[in-house]
């Protein structure tokens, strides 16, 4: 630590996110350019060299942020850059997208704001790409075997980076026309600019990783062929089965999948269309469900230009501090955040009742009213209790021309034919069954991410694209030097 006294000295700072009036007229990340590199070699001075770093817990990655922090007090770029990378193929994406379970473990976090850890991990990133430190990386030799990787998101993407650079012949299949998978089509621009995503696919090429677009396997191409032709099969296709609301309406038109409203709005940006189909320009919106997809889709909202916004979230508002008896330390907590898209929401009128935020809580969906001509008109709603049990008398109505169901996402989708074409097993809750080395029934496929783990966060799938390179390096060599995860797994893995 260069400075033995910065957490007492110093406060939090975090990134500076530009003004709401200006970032809601453009799709721009929400943060200010330039503002987080001054202020970072301070903000990790506040790392107190606390002996054990529960940060290293709290991270499924086990990044190895003590060290990155002292790299980046001392202004050592390069020396921070290679000890992120080492645990971490693609920082800039967790620096922008990931929740931040790390600062929940950190040991200042147990009296005081903890350690702008994200911030931190962000910038080195950043600035790795700026000094040109990050550079292809291909193997040495390669080896005579191959690999299919299916889905491009952050699991098949880490997944495939290990293993080219392991000398294994990797090819990814994607179903969509261009990689990143959720990280293309349901993140909206505002939250990580896709040529973040970009530059990382130029590094994977330039190492070997052959890609191929537009290719649903089990439909354009049989899963069971795709085995045979390669040596093991990776599945990273995620968990894209969404949650269904059934209640009463929910067949009238104007009532969405938030996976059906995300993409055709990436596509604008991509300059595929010139105005979404599902645009929510001059419509009172209600999203249903109060997770991050859910302030995904507000924020899109505020852009394309609502007439108003409301998100529902079943569960009652949390507090502003640590609940320590249901919640301790360094356990992640539930406490009410104010992301970039709910600070938003109050440049418009929102519905009836709603908070500042644009969000209802301990709200639950009864129906759904429409007009003559099947367009939803009117979501009605009633409040509940911790039980998640009706309060009489509760019941109210609010304006709704478009509405987007958030609920989250059950398992892997089973209409393209690949689970049923290689007889994959299921687990219980729909996911793919796997045994501790990420294996399924099926010799040689393997599976990994949210696909087998169920839905979760992307410092999660790139631990898991890592943790399973490493299991089919050893499938196919006997042995691995690719380093995996030791962030709380469920089986031992060393760095």
């Amino acid at each position: 630590m260069a400075d033995p006294k910065g957490f007492l000295s110093t406060p939090r700072r975090e990134w500076p996110r530009r003004p709401v009036g200006e970032r809601v007229r453009d799709w721009n990340e929400v943060y200010v350019p330039g503002a987080l590199l001054p202020i970072i070699s301070k903000q990790a001075d506040r790392c107190m060299d606390c002996g054990i770093p529960f940060c290293h817990q709290a991270c499924p990655l086990g990044n190895l942020i003590p060290e990155w922090n002292d790299l980046v007090s001392r202004e050592d770029w390069r020396a921070a850059s290679d000890r992120l990378h080492a645990t971490n193929n693609f920082p800039e994406f967790t620096g922008r997208l990931c929740p931040a379970p790390c600062e929940a473990g950190c040991v200042l976090a147990i009296n005081q704001p903890a350690v702008t850890i994200k911030n931190v991990e962000c910038a080195i990133a950043d600035r790795a790409w700026e000094e040109g430190f990050v550079e292809p990386r291909p193997p040495e030799r390669l080896s005579d075997r191959t690999v299919a990787v299916i889905g491009s998101g952050p699991t098949g993407l880490a997944a495939a980076q290990q293993l080219t650079r392991a000398g294994h012949t990797v090819a990814v299949y994607e179903r969509d026309d261009r990689l990143g998978g959720l990280m293309r089509y349901g993140i909206p621009e505002f939250k990580m600019e896709k040529h973040h995503l970009d530059r990382r696919l130029e590094q994977m090429r330039a190492e070997g990783t052959r890609f191929r677009t537009s290719t649903v396997v089990g439909r354009d191409i049989d899963a069971a062929e795709l085995r045979a032709r390669y040596d093991v099969v990776v599945i990273a296709t995620g968990a894209t089965a969404w949650r269904e609301l059934d209640v009463p309406g929910r067949e009238l038109a104007g009532v969405h999948q938030a996976m059906e409203y995300l993409p055709p709005a990436n596509r604008v940006r991509e300059g595929d269309i010139e105005v979404s189909p599902l645009s929510a320009a001059g419509r009172h919106v209600v999203i249903v469900g109060g997770g991050d997809t859910g302030a995904d889709c507000l924020g899109t909202a505020v852009r394309q230009g609502a007439a108003s916004v409301t998100q529902l979230d079943i569960y009652a508002q949390p507090g502003t501090e640590r609940d320590d008896d249901t919640e301790p330390w360094p356990t992640y907590p539930k406490i009410y955040r104010l992301s970039a898209a709910h600070e938003e929401a109050a440049t418009l009128r929102t519905a009836p009742a709603a908070d500042a935020d644009a969000r209802l809580f301990a709200a639950s969906t009864l129906r759904f009213s429409g007009d003559a001509d099947g367009h939803v008109r009117a979501l009605h709603l009633v409040e509940v209790d911790a039980r998640r049990r009706p309060l009489p008398g509760t019941e109210r109505t609010l304006p709704a021309d478009l509405v987007l169901l958030a609920l989250g996402f059950s398992g892997p989708d089973r209409h393209d034919g690949l689970i049923d074409q290689l007889g994959i097993e299921l687990t219980p809750r729909g996911t793919i069954a796997r045994d501790a080395g990420f294996a399924t029934n099926v010799p040689g496929v393997f599976a990994a991410g949210d696909a087998a783990r169920g839905q979760s966060l992307i410092v999660w799938a790139i631990a898991e694209g890592r943790a399973v390179a490493a299991a089919v390096d050893r499938h196919l060599t006997g042995r691995s030097e690719l380093p995996t995860p030791i962030g709380p797994y469920d089986r031992p893995m060393t760095v």
